[in-house]
């Protein structure tokens, strides 16, 4: 049986709908199987596979550092989905797709249920593909009407910020300190060290950050960390690859068995989610996220009668 390679035309509305959909029909993101980390000379090799009774499926992933400098992508790759039942090969999706299109859903949707319903202003670090999903992400589930985009170099956040005008948003250039007058902070980066001083952040203020998966590397720092109402995929991948939440482990600030509840739990309402300090999300992409995304567009081709 051939695999057709297919474009992903799925509506960022309609993906985190997926994800949501998953997780009240059950799915436990504790039991999902690991994600294996391989290193190769360029970088980093990820296997992501998942199943549910309708569909399986297997990201494989690159993480290159050095493909910036060469004007590629950072993260490239396939995803691969089978036939549930038969194990036949259904479709072939581009990987780095998937992943850009998953990821923010993934934020909107724990922010859907952390952020405050009057949220407006978004405070945002990173100018590059993921942040512009996560303005288009965010915006499809709260009433943003001002970004404040903080990046490492001026002109990609200056066209960041001319982008989120032509949405009709309010938008600027700020720094690290405007985090204090956000009802949003949203991290995807590359960076390995905390980029703002958590102590600034309002009490009303819901805060992610996605843009690391290892143990050591983090966004936020342990202040915030401390003082936030804590929400993470799943407790078992957040304790072995978020730097952000096992740095103030090391430190002895938090400890393994202090409240950490997972989106399954935020989602179903089963969660805490108080309102008198931070609340803090942290992701680091789990294969049962790509599935769901990945099964959602085949339906939507199966539904227009497009499906291979």
């Amino acid at each position: 049986m051939s695999v057709a390679t297919l474009p992903l035309t799925l509506g960022m509305p309609e993906a985190v709908e997926a994800l949501e959909r998953v997780l009240l029909d059950g799915l436990d993101p504790e039991e999902c199987p690991a994600r294996s980390n391989i290193p190769v000379p360029a970088g980093e090799l990820l296997l992501m596979p998942a199943a549910s009774s309708a569909y399986t499926g297997v990201k494989i992933a690159g993480v290159v550092p050095a493909n910036a400098a060469r004007g590629l992508p950072r993260i490239t790759g396939s995803y691969l989905l089978l036939d549930g039942p038969t194990l036949q090969p259904v479709a072939l999706y581009d990987g780095a797709a998937l992943t850009s299109l998953r990821t923010p859903a993934v934020t909107a949707l724990a922010l859907k249920h952390l952020a405050v319903p009057e949220a407006e202003h978004l405070v945002l670090f990173g100018a590059g593909p993921q942040a512009y999903g996560h303005l288009e992400a965010l915006r499809a589930v709260l009433p943003l009407t001002r970004l404040t985009v903080v990046g490492r170099s001026a002109e990609p956040a200056a066209a960041l910020v001319a982008h989120a005008r032509a949405l009709g948003m309010a938008a600027e250039a700020g720094t690290a300190a405007d985090v204090a007058a956000a009802d949003l902070v949203v991290c995807c980066t590359t960076a390995r060290t905390p980029l703002f001083d958590g102590r600034l952040v309002p009490d009303h203020a819901a805060v992610a950050a996605v843009g690391s998966h290892e143990p050591v590397a983090r966004e936020v720092d342990t202040a915030l960390v401390v003082r936030s109402a804590r929400y993470v995929e799943a407790r078992a991948v957040a304790l072995r690859e978020a730097g952000d939440l096992l740095v103030p482990i090391e430190e002895g600030a938090i400890r393994k068995s202090d409240g950490l509840a997972n989106l399954s739990e935020l989602v179903n309402g089963k969660a805490v989610v108080p309102h008198d300090r931070p609340r803090f999300f942290k992701s680091v992409g789990m294969a049962w996220q790509d599935l769901a995304v990945a099964a959602a567009q085949q339906e939507l081709y199966t539904m227009h009668g497009n499906a291979p």
